[in-house]
């Protein structure tokens, strides 16, 4: 893959993306679109593709799935976490637990630095997790690694769950890919743009998504603007946002975590069940549907679960409240949580 010039390599990429992604639409694989391209490029990265994605244009994407969310989102929302908060705050705390079991374990039982362990186990925004661990003491290509790797498994299963549970419904075949825009959509673009600089510029953990989210939804819910997110723009957006994920996975981090990774995988499919169990919990005392538990319990990255619960037709709202709230807990108890697995989790 090194041989190949920079021009060949985008060419590559994006022609195998398109094949994989629209095979994969055919047998209706929700978040087709984010998956293909991800593939491709954990393929492509591991070959030793040189290829990157630049970070404003991920940014960029964030702050359409922003907008994208908020146009499910509104005022109502708090209701059903306020009226169910012991629940909420249960699964919460759970998930912390369960997050600190599974960097404790992975600490204990490899030779991954305590830091390393507890940020590449945090089940929060990818992102977030790799730009703060550095300021712990860990190893960010480690933990970059770790983070993206429990992305890959937690879309690829989310999606299997999503394609188990809906059938065939479980992408719309009824897509309009180039509708009429409006000044809408100007006002959308105009949104985008604020919520990704302002994100970055006061350095909000995942800020590029959540703010956009927000602030549509305030214009949005209230009638002010009406957002239009066409879906040309969320398939560009998908594909970005899986090149860059997939492309992390270069051959030198891969050899420099190849030590380590059985104890890896183990502890993110652990994560992975426990997070199951609680959203199996979930429907049992809530009404909502066992996929839209799953989602939003899910150890994944913000944007990717954002992806594949909007091509799923279950409950974004309420996805995308509880993904939110354990991004800012885990952000919160994060340097406590390192803390304490190096003092204690070494053997």
């Amino acid at each position: 893959m090194e041989r190949l010039s920079l021009r060949y390599q985008w060419a590559l990429l994006l022609i195998t993306s398109l094949l994989l992604g629209s095979v994969l639409q055919v047998f209706h694989v929700p978040a087709a679109l984010l998956l293909g391209p991800m593939i491709v490029g954990v393929v492509m990265g591991l070959s030793g593709a040189q290829i990157r994605i630049s970070k404003r244009l991920f940014v960029l994407c964030q702050a359409v799935l922003g907008c994208m969310i908020a146009q499910s989102l509104s005022p109502s929302i708090l209701q059903p976490l306020l009226a169910d908060w012991p629940i909420v705050l249960s699964v919460l705390l759970l998930t912390l637990a369960a997050s600190g079991l599974s960097g404790y374990l992975l600490v204990r039982f490899s030779d991954l630095p305590g830091p390393t362990g507890a940020w590449g186990s945090s089940p929060g925004g990818a992102s977030a997790m790799v730009a703060m661990a550095g300021d712990f003491g860990a190893d960010t290509r480690l933990v970059a690694f770790m983070q993206y790797l429990r992305v890959l498994f937690v879309a690829a299963a989310a999606a299997i769950v999503a394609r188990i549970s809906l059938g065939d419904s479980a992408q719309s075949s009824g897509l309009e890919w180039f509708p009429h825009l409006g000044w809408g959509f100007a006002a959308t673009l105009a949104v985008i743009v604020l919520g990704a600089v302002l994100g970055q510029k006061f350095r909000i953990p995942s800020g590029a998504l959540l703010l956009p989210a927000l602030i549509g939804a305030t214009l949005h819910s209230s009638g002010t603007v009406t957002l239009q997110v066409p879906e040309w723009l969320l398939a560009l957006a998908y594909a970005l946002i899986g090149w860059t994920v997939g492309l992390r996975f270069t051959r030198p981090v891969f050899l420099l975590a190849l030590r380590t990774l059985p104890q890896m995988v183990v502890s993110i499919i652990g994560l992975m069940l426990l997070c199951g169990a609680m959203a199996w919990m979930l429907t049992r005392v809530l009404h909502v549907d066992m996929l839209t538990a799953y989602l939003a319990t899910s150890p994944g990255g913000l944007d990717t679960v954002a992806i594949i619960a909007a091509g799923s037709r279950v409950d974004l709202a309420f996805v995308m409240a509880m993904q939110t709230l354990r991004l800012f807990s885990i952000l919160l108890t994060g340097p406590a949580m390192a803390r304490f697995l190096s003092r204690y989790a070494r053997r």
